[in-house]
């Protein structure tokens, strides 16, 4: 098992490059920055680039609806020429609150559209000249659209890689057996050990069981908030306001990915209350409504034996990227605790 952490843009950009390299010299392997609403994620990996040596570099996420796909792949093959072969392409559907809301384009085809988008990179980074005809994407546009003038094009640049790695954030059944099929790795939200076979368990292995012998085992990436000490478990209620944004507001009654995994999780009644309160306007009750038992399952926040076994029961489940966000008093020594542990 690897150790991975998110990182996110800072005002300072000197404190943002030492942060950055005080983790990487900790011991992380992998930096993980996404975008929603945000700063983009992309010139985050090209700065992360530029200020570490050995750390992986990863998107998580970049949503599939705003880029088209052949700029989804220049777009990796820029990062990965810039860090010398460290871009690990993050991709995922978003939602329709951001996707419409933010984005102003439909939401619709999120598998059929993740499967066309890698089959358009592969092919991108294969340097082929450009031909694809799918239901979601044709390149070069179709006879009778546009000008007429569009030919196939192969990239200009050499790739550092033919092969990127490709990583899905994927929660529904059947994006889930299309990530395990497809993807080099999988990123999770809500990333429960001891319940996640229970709710993905069968997806991966029926998508397992079409995946490329080319492909090298799915990576799964799953973490939670780290702080290690006898007096910290107060730290876990930091995660109850954001966990409340996914359960409760990040989508519409009957239209959220995230509550229907707390469902999944046998929180039925819990899921239909935090959205309530949330929708209603009563955050703080959202809040307060997350289930402890979900908040510590999924945190790595407490004594130093209540971490190492939080760690070994990702490990059992088949995490084999930890990643922490670091939310203790001793946060960096914290990072340097668990590399230790994992080395």
């Amino acid at each position: 098992m690897k150790l991975g952490a998110t990182v996110g843009v800072r005002d300072d950009p000197d404190a943002f490059a030492a942060h950055a390299r005080r983790l990487e010299e900790a011991g992380v392997a992998y930096l993980w920055t996404g975008e929603a609403y945000t700063a983009d994620a992309v010139s985050t990996m090209g700065f992360l680039a530029a200020v570490t040596r050995t750390a992986q570099i990863g998107s998580s996420i970049l949503p599939l609806y705003s880029r088209t796909p052949t700029l989804l792949a220049m777009t990796a093959v820029g990062i990965d020429k810039l860090s010398k072969g460290r871009c690990i392409l993050g991709l995922g559907a978003s939602g329709p609150q951001v996707i419409e809301g933010f984005h102003g384009v439909p939401y619709d085809a999120p598998l059929a559209r993740t499967r066309e988008i890698i089959d358009i990179c592969r092919s991108v980074w294969r340097r082929d000249r450009l031909v694809h005809e799918g239901a979601n994407y044709q390149v070069p546009l179709p006879e009778g659209e546009g000008t007429g003038l569009g030919k196939p094009l192969k990239i200009m640049d050499h790739p550092v890689r033919e092969r990127i790695p490709i990583y899905v954030a994927s929660l529904g059944p059947k994006n889930v057996e299309m990530t395990a099929e497809l993807a080099e790795g999988w990123l999770p939200l809500h990333y429960w050990p001891e319940r996640a076979h229970e709710l993905w368990g069968a997806s991966l292995e029926a998508g397992a069981a079409r995946r490329s012998a080319d492909l090298p085992p799915l990576q799964i990436v799953a973490g939670g908030s780290l702080a290690i000490g006898s007096d910290v478990e107060h730290l876990r209620d930091r995660d109850r306001p954001m966990l409340a944004l996914y359960y409760g507001g990040m989508g519409a009654r009957g239209k959220n990915f995230y509550n229907d995994v707390l469902k999944r999780y046998g929180y039925e009644e819990e899921a239909e209350q935090i959205q309530e309160a949330y929708l209603g306007g009563d955050r703080k009750r959202a809040a307060a409504l997350v289930p402890a038992e979900l908040v510590a399952g999924m945190s790595l926040v407490g004594d130093a034996g209540y971490v190492r076994d939080r760690i070994e029961a990702y490990r059992d489940s088949g995490v084999t990227v930890l990643n922490v966000q670091p939310v203790g008093p001793n946060r960096m020594q914290d990072v340097e605790t668990v590399a230790g542990w994992l080395a």
